[in-house]
């Protein structure tokens, strides 16, 4: 895919997911925050579902989706990416500024929405600040969307594995946030929709104006040898 194609698909990508995102947070607001159906009976079943292992793992998991986890994940991927000296640590610095902007990003549109939290009295974990969009989601969901971007950069082959187990973390860290009965569904989901509209038009910057030294270029493929 050239890069004009790149551009024009993000940045489709990033009008459908900011398109989907501004519809339900105008659903949230509208109901002033109140949970959704899905909302209430999602939390009815995790509050069903939770022996102390299923706990323990699932703090572990959303542990890994705020701190220095996700930008040092990012941080990796823009070395990866880098051609040569000068840009591996330029990469990195992008990709954690891309991360930092969107968390920065998130946090203005919370404070608009001002959504409360689930009754506190089903929390399993601390938590801070308003609900939607949910903060673990989206920066783990970004973070996995960047690294995501360098594995399919990097690796042409072996990458579906890799590319697998990111993919299941970014989910994971989201999944955990309402089995843990700190977010309401719609929140992940919100986090969701927000990582994808600010990766969209990440890249679609990147297509446009990164110059054409920085990017990967496929390796040609080995003739195979005759017996």
């Amino acid at each position: 895919m050239n890069r004009k194609r790149t551009a024009e698909f993000a940045g489709s990508v990033a009008f459908g997911a900011w398109a989907a995102f501004a519809v339900l947070a105008l659903v949230v607001t509208g109901r002033h925050g109140a949970p959704l159906g899905p909302d209430r009976g999602l939390l009815a079943w995790s509050l069903g579902h939770r022996p102390a292992v299923a706990v323990a793992v699932a703090r572990g998991i959303t542990a890994t989706g705020t701190g220095i986890v996700p930008y040092a994940l990012v941080m990796a991927a823009g070395v990866a990416v880098g051609r040569t000296r000068r840009q591996r640590p330029a990469a990195a610095l992008l990709g954690a500024g891309c991360l930092a902007l969107g968390q920065t990003a998130r946090s203005s549109v919370m404070e608009l929405v001002a959504r409360a939290r689930p009754p506190q009295a089903d929390w399993q974990t601390s938590a801070s600040g308003w609900s939607f969009p949910s903060g673990h989601t989206t920066t783990a969901a970004l973070a996995a969307g960047l690294v995501l971007l360098a594995i399919w950069t990097r690796a042409p082959r072996g990458r579906t594995p890799w590319c697998a187990a990111v993919a299941c973390w970014g989910l994971a860290v989201g999944a955990t946030r309402v089995f843990l009965g700190v977010h309401w569904c719609t929140d992940v989901i919100g986090g969701w929709l927000f990582a994808i509209g600010w990766l969209g038009i990440c890249v679609c910057a990147a297509a446009r104006w990164v110059p054409d030294t920085w990017v990967p270029q496929d390796a040609p493929e080995r003739p195979i040898a005759a017996p």
